[in-house]
């Protein structure tokens, strides 16, 4: 099925918000995606989504939107689907506490 760009922001906003949604109310700490295999997996299937629905906005909305780094958010998934067993814990980290909290808002804006 072939989403428009409008449906896929809605997409990316509700996974935003249930990955940090899970986060909180499960208590996920740093240390605990450092060492839970299962919560690695919680928090990066997420990821993989929001960058396959981000890799799949038109170019023209990207650049109208092009304060958002669109590049890296699509480079993430691919990063994780290819080279999972090289994934930097520390940067998925920073990514779900200091990034996704500020990428969600940037997305409520459009």
């Amino acid at each position: 099925m072939k989403y428009s760009d409008e449906q896929r922001i809605a997409k990316i906003q509700v996974t935003t918000e249930k990955l940090l949604t899970y986060i909180s109310r499960e208590n996920i700490t740093p240390e605990r995606i450092f060492h839970e295999e299962p919560i690695q997996w919680a928090v990066t299937t997420p990821l993989y989504n929001i960058g396959e629905h981000v890799a799949n906005l038109t170019a023209e909305f990207k650049q109208e939107h092009n304060t958002i780094p669109w590049v890296k958010i699509a480079g993430l998934r691919h990063r994780l689907v290819h080279h999972y067993e090289d994934t930097n814990w520390t940067v998925i980290c920073a990514i779900i506490y200091d990034v996704l909290p500020k990428f969600l808002e940037e997305l409520k804006q459009l």
